[in-house]
C-alpha cells in the first residue's frame, strides 16, 4: 500500500528536525565533512541507518518511561547505544589476545537494555532484505538472536552467586572461534604495527614521523601546543597498569586529521606518534585524540543521576566502553580541548569489522547471529563489575534481565521480531525520503 504523500512530507519534516537537533551544530562548523557523511548514507537503507542513531531514539521516545521487559533496573543499565550488525570487529585487548566482539562505543550510556536489542534485530531486517531474504528467513534470524542472547544471560545470571569461582566467560577468540569470526580473527592477526606506521609515517633524521597528506593536516603552533597539552592532561586518566615505562609516552610526533568517518563527521581529530613499549622503530604507537559526541540516547534519557554523572562526553565515552568492554585498550582514556571533552585511543593495526559482504549461505548467517546474540548478553552482563561507573548500575544485570526476559519468553522473541520488520521497513522508507531531501538540497547548514 503506497504511503500518502502528505504522511511522506510529515515524516521529512520529522527527519529534518531531528537532523536539526543532532547534526546542525556540526554541520555548520563543517559542511563539506556532512556532505560526505550523507552521500555515504545515501548508498543504501543499511548506511543510512547507521548514520542514524539519532532518528532511532527519537522514534522510540514513547518508551523513555517504560515499556515490555524494561523495570527500575533493566531500564537503567549500561547499553552500546549503536548496536548494529556491523559494530562487531577485531581488537587486541590488555592482556595482548585478539578477541572478536562489539567495538564502537561511541555512543554508549545507561539506559534500556532492550533498545540495544531492537537495534540490532532492526538492522538484521536490513541486511536480510538486502540479500533477497524471505520475511520469514529474517524472523527465524532474530529469533536465534534472541534465543542466544537469551540463553548465555541465563547462564550468567545463575553462575553468578559464585563468579569468583567462575573461569572468565569465553570470549570470542582464536581458540574459541568458527566461521566469519575465526576468519577476522585470522586477518587480524596476519596485520602489524609496521604495515601500519609504514602507511601512515617516514623515517626522517633517524626518527619517525608522520607523513604529509593522506588526510594528514599540518598544524600551527598554538594549536599544537594545545593539543600537547591535552595529552599532558590526558596521562592523568590512564590506569596505573599502563603506566609501565614513562618513556612510551613520549610525543615525537603529531598532526591534524580530516576523514575520521561516518560517524564523526564535523568533529575534529589528532594523531599522535609515540614512542611505544622500546626504543625500536617499529613498536612505535600511533594514539587519536578526538572529540567526543553526544550520544543520541541521552536525548531521550530523562535520569539526571547519569546526566551528571560524566564530566563531559569523552569521559563519558571512556567509562562506557571500560563497563562495556573486558580488557579494554590499554591507551584508552580522556581529555579537554578548547572546553570539550576528548576521547583518546589507539590506532590499532589489529582491528578487523565483520565483513558482511560474502556473507550470503543462510546457515551461516544463523551461525554468525547466533554468536553476535552470546557476545551482546556478555557485554551488557559485564558492565556491571566494572570498576569505573559501578555507582551508576550497582547491582547484578544479568540477573536483572533475566528475570525480566523468564517472565514472558516467547513474547522476548516476538518482541524484536515484529521490531525487526516493523523498523527495516520504516529505514527503507526514510532512506528514500532522505536521499529525496539530500539531493533537492533541504538539508543544509
Amino acid at each position: 500500500m503506497a504511503v500518502p504523500e502528505m504522511a511522506n512530507e510529515q515524516r521529512a519534516e520529522q527527519i529534518l528536525d531531528v537532523f536539526d537537533t543532532a547534526f546542525g551544530g556540526l554541520l555548520a562548523a563543517d559542511p563539506a565533512a556532512f556532505q560526505v557523511k550523507f552521500r555515504k548514507m545515501a548508498a543504501s537503507a543499511f548506511a543510512f541507518y547507521r548514520g542514524t542513531a539519532c532518528l532511532f531514539y527519537a522514534d522510540l521516545e514513547r518508551e523513555r518511561h517504560g515499556g515490555p521487559f524494561l523495570d527500575d533496573r533493566t531500564g537503567r543499565v549500561w547499553i552500546h547505544g549503536d548496536l548494529h550488525a556491523e559494530n562487531f570487529g577485531t581488537y587486541m585487548d590488555s592482556t595482548g589476545r585478539l578477541v572478536f566482539n562489539v567495538n564502537d562505543f561511541d555512543e554508549a550510556y545507561v539506559g534500556p537494555f532492550t533498545w540495544d536489542l531492537k537495534r540490532f534485530a532492526a538492522s538484521v531486517a536490513l541486511i536480510g532484505y538486502t540479500k533477497a531474504l524471505s520475511d520469514g528467513q529474517i524472523s527465524e534470524l532474530v529469533r536465534i538472536y534472541a534465543a542466544a542472547y537469551r540463553e548465555q544471560i541465563h547462564a550468567l545470571a545463575s553462575g553468578d552467586a559464585k563468579r569468583h569461582d567462575m573461569p572468565e566467560v569465553p570470549s570470542f577468540t582464536l581458540d574459541t572461534s568458527q566461521g566469519p569470526l575465526l576468519s577476522a580473527l585470522r586477518s587480524a592477526r596476519s596485520r602489524t604495527r609496521f604495515a601500519l606506521l609504514d602507511s601512515m609515517t617516514e623515517i626522517r633524521d633517524h626518527e619517525r614521523r608522520f607523513t604529509s597528506g593522506g588526510g594528514s593536516v599540518e598544524l600551527d603552533a598554538a594549536t599544537r601546543y594545545k593539543v600537547l597539552a591535552a595529552f599532558d592532561a590526558y596521562l592523568e586518566t590512564l590506569p596505573d597498569e599502563s603506566l609501565v615505562r614513562p618513556d612510551s609516552y613520549r610525543v615525537k610526533d603529531v598532526v591534524g586529521r580530516r576523514g575520521v568517518g561516518i560517524g564523526s563527521a564535523g568533529l575534529p581529530s589528532y594523531n599522535i606518534l609515540l614512542e611505544g613499549h622500546s626504543d625500536a622503530l617499529e613498536n612505535d604507537v600511533v594514539i587519536y585524540l578526538k572529540q567526543a559526541q553526544t550520544p543520541a540516547v541521552s536525548r531521550h534519557i530523562t535520569d539526571r543521576a547519569v546526566r551528571e554523572y560524566f564530566r563531559h562526553e569523552g569521559h563519558r565515552t571512556v567509562i562506557s566502553q571500560r563497563a562495556l568492554q573486558a580488557h579494554a585498550d590499554p591507551w584508552l582514556g580522556w581529555t579537554e580541548l578548547d572546553g570539550a571533552g576528548q576521547l583518546v585511543a589507539e590506532v590499532s593495526p589489529y582491528a578487523v569489522d565483520l565483513d558482511w559482504s560474502d556473507l550470503d549461505d543462510p546457515e551461516e548467517i544463523a551461525a554468525v547471529v547466533a554468536d553476535l546474540g552470546r557476545a551482546t548478553a556478555t557485554m551488557h552482563a559485564s558492565a556491571d563489575e566494572a570498576e569505573s561507573g559501578h555507582s551508576l548500575v550497582p547491582f547484578s544485570t544479568e540477573r536483572a534481565i533475566d528475570a525480566a526476559i523468564a517472565a514472558d519468553e516467547e513474547g522476548f522473541a516476538e518482541l524484536l521480531v515484529d521490531f525487526a520488520h516493523a523498523y527495516g521497513a520504516r529505514a527503507r522508507a526514510d532512506h528514500l525520503l532522505f536521499v529525496d531531501l539530500f539531493r533537492n538540497g533541504r538539508i543544509r547548514p
